[in-house]
């Protein structure tokens, strides 16, 4: 009997250190099958130290400003060493909150951080935006240089966007423009509303992310234009969001620049459809993320993949590396899952599984210029259904905000390359047109390998200056005109490809460039 319950001793403590290990490594099973090399990521372990907000004098009252609570309570407690800073059910109204090394901000159930929407509050910093080095109003969340950061629980931020966001008449009912502008704000022309002078200001200045040449008068005057992200955590390690509802943003969502290891778990991020600049998640320049479980209900792209733009893109020369995408639905967005048009950095090592996209304006969007350089290579998408597609659930856009020219420019650094791209078991049903390739002709997209996918849509697939693409069991079921249509693509295979049309000639071979096109039974 002694003997016995040895065996079920040790089968118990066995048992407890597989739990533990579980509980350490709970991403583990996202490496299985993982196409790269990435080291596995774990959530930061905070020290077993606990205060609240109330503890120094917050009010959830949504008319008290909470700044100097939340701020004082993660600064102490982070000189002592780290540990949780709780947000107890309630609205907490505040001004920008600066995160510490070492603190676990966590929002209780039917907590409410909602951020003032006096501008004032926020000043102007220096910072990077639409990937260019560029002064923006300071971030109601922000983090720099730290280690050991986390927003976790069941509550719910909101970064009073409405009150920053111009509006367009066009992306509104007639009852919301009319409130909107009975509110106060000025117009630019009747279809184009701003909150004020100032913001009207920076529109009609022309002020581009990046210009930098103007006075400090000049960039207090349009201080007003100069929209924050509601998350900036620039060059940080070791970075967890779970269970947070994000929302409201007064431009992009949640943007980590420069970070190194980096969760989102169970997050849900909205911002209205008409939101302009209203990005969910912005990953620029940065190494070693999971995204999971997470949701995005938003105005622009949802899962965007960055790394700078331009010359201060290649200058700065830091890629978006080593991304897992898992379990993820996306809804009202302009991108379901996106890399560019900012990709001068570079993008690599990017694997993106078992994801919706519910009535999303394109699926998967590749997207760049000329002028923008970089390389994007490595990228491997599995298992995505999608359902009402705007537009189409697969595009490379290669003039993304510039128009073709018959002047075909030398390869040089500016050229952007997109390459090396494998996409699998896709199946969507009811988009616009199938597909739509745009590349360049000095550097057409590369080596994209279709497999096991199925597109229903009114138009069918249509890929310009690409080379060395492979369609395997790809079947398309298009409404109106050509199954597929091939202009100046070379080195085309496709193997098991099936087509519903309404025409007898349902594919279609153009342009001088075309060759070795290959359609196999």
């Amino acid at each position: 009997m002694k003997k016995k319950r040895m065996n079920v001793g040790l089968l118990f403590l066995a048992l407890l250190g597989y739990a533990m290990q579980l509980t350490a490594n709970n991403y583990e099973s996202l490496y299985q099958g993982l196409p790269f090399e990435m080291p596995l990521l774990q959530k930061p372990v905070f020290p077993d130290r606990e205060v609240s907000i109330l503890s120094y004098g917050a009010i959830a009252d949504g008319i008290t400003l909470n700044t100097e609570a939340f701020n004082q309570a993660m600064l102490e407690l982070s000189q002592q060493g780290g540990g949780t800073v709780r947000v107890p059910s309630g609205i907490w109204l505040t001004g920008p909150i600066v995160l510490q090394s070492n603190i676990n901000l966590q929002l209780d159930y039917g907590a409410l951080i909602l951020f003032s929407s006096d501008f004032d509050l926020y000043p102007l910093v220096e910072t990077v935006y639409e990937g260019l080095n560029t002064r923006r109003c300071q971030s109601p969340i922000s983090a720099r240089n730290l280690e050991n950061i986390a927003i976790t629980g069941q509550g719910a931020i909101n970064g009073s966007g409405d009150a920053w966001r111009p509006l367009k008449k066009s992306k509104v009912t007639e009852n919301h423009w009319k409130n909107v502008c009975a509110s106060g704000g000025v117009l630019k022309d009747p279809q184009y509303w701003f909150p004020t002078e100032g913001s009207l200001k920076g529109e009609n200045r022309g002020m581009k992310s990046g210009e930098v040449e103007i006075s400090t008068q000049e960039w207090n005057e349009i201080k007003d234009f100069l929209r924050p992200v509601m998350v900036s955590l620039i060059g940080c390690k070791n970075v967890f969001l779970q269970g947070v509802l994000f929302e409201n943003s007064p431009s992009w969502n949640i943007h980590p620049l420069l970070c190194e290891n980096v969760i989102l778990d169970g997050v849900q991020v909205r911002n209205p459809s008409y939101s302009q600049n209203g990005d969910g998640l912005d990953l620029e320049s940065c190494k070693n993320a999971i995204i999971v479980n997470c949701s995005f209900d938003v105005g622009d792209d949802a899962i965007c993949i960055k790394s700078g733009k331009d010359e201060d893109g290649r200058r700065r020369g830091v890629p978006t590396e080593n991304v897992i995408v898992n379990n993820c639905r996306v809804f009202k967005a302009h991108g379901g899952f996106v890399v560019g048009s900012e990709m001068s950095g570079s993008v690599r090592n990017i694997s993106v599984t078992d994801c919706q996209f519910i009535g999303t304006n394109i699926g998967l969007r590749f997207k760049s210029a000329r002028g923008r350089g970089g390389v994007v290579e490595n990228i491997h998408i599995d298992n995505i259904n999608m359902l009402n597609i705007v537009h189409e659930p697969l595009s490379f856009n290669l003039y993304y905000f510039t128009k073709h020219s018959d002047v075909v420019p030398p390869v040089d650094e500016t050229t952007p390359i997109f390459k090396d791209i494998t996409i699998r078991n896709i199946t969507c049903t009811h988009a616009n047109k199938a597909m739509l390739f745009q590349g360049i002709p000095e550097m057409n997209i590369q080596n994209v390998r279709i497999e096991n996918t199925t597109i229903t849509s009114t138009y069918g697939a249509e890929l310009c200056e690409a080379e060395n693409v492979i369609f395997s069991n790809v079947h398309l079921n298009v409404k109106e005109g050509k199954a597929l249509t091939l202009n100046n693509v070379k080195d085309f295979t496709a193997s098991d490809l099936t087509y519903v049309a309404d025409t007898d000639d349902a594919i279609s071979i153009l342009g001088d460039a075309s060759r070795n096109i290959h359609i196999l039974p």
